[in-house]
């Protein structure tokens, strides 16, 4: 036998003994900071004034219907809908969150009204924390009591006259200051179409509250069912779409501590590198400071690379993580606090907005790591007459070449050739394969020597005339990966570079509004300077960082300053 089970919600509810009634943040619209008015609920569930949504300036938008999961974005923490059919529409923009709201035909007064939010008001108005409460008969004198079977607030003189009349004499009158405990004490919901008539019906085959003029009306043959007794099949459908937002909470949570740990290791590496390369420097006076700083200004290139990918990672996170709270909050106090009638009104507009964000792709993992490294062995040539070092230095399957310069005992060129020169590139993993090397002699007493690794990794390099070892002789010479060039274009942003394309992109991540999908001048998001649209940097003669074959990461709910 199946449990049963008590009401969501009486139209008059107790709080636990305890509980405090009411939550500011819940009762003030985030725009006039003032009690909610003819409050309005958006699909993103942030409640705003009638009133003020009026005021926002609103502008026209292609609205997406359906779409294929875009998986061209590799990084990316985001997936986009491809667009099937584009419809123009007005729109705005959600206050609180910046997302994009689609605007019905009646405009901001078709949005669904926030019932919630308005027994949040009255509550609020109760406790004295909020403006007094007008009589609901004849709106001028303050409220004292309220008749608990007409659901209405009246005053003194009203009270009175409502007991005088037959049909009221016997209606329970209870004083406001008893309601302060309670959690429900919202007037009834009347009918939009017969405003005489309370919504107590459901319509399962068009999904709507009725009252009893439109089931024998428009819905005389559809079938119909009390409030109370659909609510709980109704209810179950929007717990169960709650229960699998709560794991997306969570592991956003946990990305976002992954995150935030990389990026603390980035630092630590960070400052451990740069710790080593002052370190080396210190024996340099002058010479090796002035590349010290160079060497840090490259590293600090690379952070801030690097940063900039985990902080756009970032951002995207915390902004779905915001939007999730934001649903799951929603929903457990429409769940918990909501009557019956505002559960059913409002679960169109929460069962859309759970599931778009269930859809939401992301990635839990870090998009770049904390890997950086210093090669104190490698030779970067010359600094006011020192030797000093690089951070990287031979590519692979890329020529590298040398010259030896032959001296007599007094340290004179010798001015011809036809030395015997031996030089031998053996790796350090595999000494049973030699690379080929090439030795040509300038017949002046410089030998031009070349050879072409297949491989990265550490080198021997053997150089003797006359079977001795030249000074330093053997050399160790670390290769590594090919250069990577850039695909992309070097440009100040994807409008300029595209033509004005909407659908052009960059791996810098910024966008613009009005539908540009890639960064614009002086918008937000765009990197303020020239930079790559391949992989996002700044120099343009550099290596490319890019991964390949996909772009980079970049927010597709809005606009990221990176």
């Amino acid at each position: 036998m199946a449990e049963k089970r008590k009401p969501l919600l009486g139209f008059v509810s107790k709080l636990p003994s305890g509980t405090t009634p009411g939550n500011s943040g819940k009762t003030r619209c985030p725009l006039c900071m003032g009690l909610f008015k003819a409050p309005r609920l958006l699909p993103c569930l942030h409640t705003v004034c009638t009133t003020c949504l009026e005021q926002l300036a609103p502008f026209s938008v292609v609205d997406i219907r359906g779409g294929d999961s875009d998986t061209s974005s590799e990084g990316s923490v985001f997936q986009e809908l491809k667009p099937r059919t584009l419809q123009p529409q007005i729109g705005i923009l959600c206050p609180v969150c910046d997302a994009q709201v689609d605007l019905p035909m009646g405009g901001v007064k078709a949005l669904t009204i926030d019932h919630l939010a308005m027994n949040d008001v009255m509550l609020e108005s109760l406790r004295g924390e909020g403006q007094g409460l007008v009589c609901d008969l004849c709106s001028d004198r303050e409220v004292e009591k309220r008749c608990q079977t007409c659901k209405a607030n009246l005053c003194h003189f009203c009270c009175q006259a409502h007991r005088r009349q037959k049909k009221t004499t016997y209606h329970t009158m209870v004083d406001l200051k008893d309601l302060k405990g309670y959690s429900q004490i919202g007037k009834p919901i009347l009918c939009p179409a017969h405003p005489a008539e309370e919504l107590r019906l459901f319509c399962e085959l068009c999904d709507q509250p009725v009252c009893r003029e439109c089931m024998v009306g428009g819905h005389r043959e559809h079938p119909c069912d009390l409030a109370s007794n659909v609510v709980h099949k109704h209810g179950d459908s929007v717990r169960e779409l709650l229960k699998g937002t709560q794991p997306h909470v969570e592991a956003l949570e946990k990305a976002l501590a992954q995150i935030k740990g990389t990026n603390r290791a980035l630092q630590e590496r960070v400052e451990a590198v740069a710790a080593d390369v002052r370190s080396f420097s210190e024996g340099y006076i002058k010479a090796i400071e002035e590349h010290r700083d160079k060497l840090l200004k490259q590293l600090e290139a690379i952070r801030i690379q690097k940063e900039n990918s985990l902080q756009l990672q970032k951002a995207q996170l915390e902004q779905l993580l915001a939007d999730m709270r934001t649903g799951v909050e929603f929903t457990e106090h429409l769940l918990t606090s909501g009557s019956d009638l505002e559960i059913l009104i409002t679960k169109g507009v929460v069962l859309e907005r759970l599931t778009k964000l269930n859809k939401v792709a992301y990635s839990a993992r870090p998009g770049v790591n904390e890997k950086i490294t210093f090669s104190p062995k490698e030779k970067a040539g010359l600094c006011r007459g020192y030797e000093v070092y690089d951070l990287h230095r031979a590519r692979e399957k890329q020529t590298v070449s040398f010259t030896v310069i032959c001296k007599d005992a007094a340290g004179e060129s010798m001015g011809r050739g036809g030395e015997t020169i031996q030089v031998a590139v053996v790796p350090k993993d595999n000494k049973d394969s030699p690379v080929k090397t090439m030795v040509h002699d300038n017949k002046d007493g410089t030998y031009y020597v070349s050879y072409t690794p297949k491989e990265p990794g550490i080198y021997t390099v053997f150089v003797c005339v006359k079977e001795q070892h030249v000074q330093g002789s053997p050399f160790a010479v670390t290769v590594r990966k090919r250069h990577r060039s850039h695909p992309g274009v070097f440009h100040c942003c994807t409008f300029c570079s595209s033509g004005g394309q909407k659908t052009a992109r960059c791996a810098c991540g910024g966008t613009m509004p009005g539908g540009y999908l890639g960064c614009g001048h002086g918008h937000k998001g765009h990197p303020g300077r020239p930079h790559w649209s391949c992989c996002g940097k700044f120099t343009e003669k550099s290596e490319c960082a890019w991964a390949g074959g996909q772009s980079a990461a970049r927010s597709v709910l809005r606009t990221v300053a990176l």
